[in-house]
């Protein structure tokens, strides 16, 4: 939705482009390609958040078939029954160790001591052998230790393994959900910067991108209480309104909104009024509220 919404804003700049140059609007025309480039900027930027979202579903996907490859290859290898138990573990834990470091960073560093000789280790046996030590050929040789499993000390350090990899798979959303409001933030105050650049062109312009800024807001805010918008394309009235029935928002930034949207109207639709400098100045400011209030 976020992204169809700046396509119909790069076509409503392309539309003015096109069209026959009217008062106030002679400098945007002479710097056309600044607005091609703000509008084009963003709309990359927003197509990389929009990517990112659909990359959840994916990315669980990959991590159930991580899991479910470890987890078989370790039934083999406790059966004696895995013929490459050497390629296939390396070729395993290579992917899930990267899978560890980007969605558990704080179960990184145990997740490759099950794997990994501690430099600092002092003796070798219950507690120490690790997977590596096994790839190498290496067990204990002391006579207390005459009767250790390599094998089985393995399988509990592959184990563990799994249990890391498999817990954070519950973390993905969450992960995913930060990066994606700290994309979605800065995509947001990189808008408002280009509105301020478009201003020294075109006011109406740059009213009407921060005005796509107000939609995208509030879509987002009302996803994030669960509220369902009838229309397929809502305006800023389609969504404040159910907002302030949901008490989300309360009656003083309703108000607020609801002047926003008459000053985005007159920046997009409204063509006998040019917008003044002054009246987008003020939508950009309150854009700049609404990100930073209303959730």
């Amino acid at each position: 939705m976020l992204f169809t919404n700046y396509l119909v804003l790069v076509k409503y700049a392309v539309h003015l482009l096109k069209a026959k140059p009217q008062a106030g609007f002679a400098g945007f025309f002479e710097k056309r390609y600044v607005t091609k480039v703000c509008l084009c900027d963003i709309c990359v930027r927003t197509y990389l958040v929009r990517k990112h979202m659909t990359k959840r579903d994916a990315i669980h996907k990959e991590l159930e078939a991580l899991y479910k490859e470890g987890a078989e290859l370790a039934v083999a290898f406790q059966k004696a029954k895995e013929k490459q138990f050497h390629y296939d573990y390396q070729s395993w834990y290579t992917k899930a160790l990267k899978a560890v470091a980007s969605l558990a960073s704080d179960r990184h560093a145990e997740f490759r001591s099950y794997y990994e000789v501690d430099p600092k280790r002092k003796s070798l046996g219950y507690g120490t052998y690790v997977i590596q030590d096994f790839l190498k050929g290496v067990a204990p040789g002391s006579y207390q230790l005459q009767n250790f499993d390599t094998r089985a000390e393995v399988i509990k350090c592959f184990l563990n393994q799994l249990s890391i990899l498999n817990a954070i798979k519950s973390r993905v959303d969450s992960v995913l959900a930060n990066i994606e409001g700290e994309l979605y933030a800065e995509i947001q105050d990189n808008e408002v910067a280009n509105a301020r650049q478009l201003m020294k062109i075109s006011p109406r312009a740059a009213g009407a991108l921060v005005g796509v800024v107000i939609e995208g807001h509030l879509q987002k805010v009302a996803a994030a209480h669960g509220l369902k918008i009838a229309k397929k394309n809502p305006t800023i009235a389609d969504l404040n309104d159910p907002l302030k029935a949901a008490e989300v928002i309360d009656t003083p930034a309703w108000r607020k909104i609801s002047f926003l949207a008459d000053l985005r109207n007159l920046c997009s639709h409204k063509k006998d009024a040019e917008p003044t400098k002054e009246q987008v100045e003020e939508l950009i400011h309150g854009v700049e509220w609404l990100t930073k209030n209303v959730f």
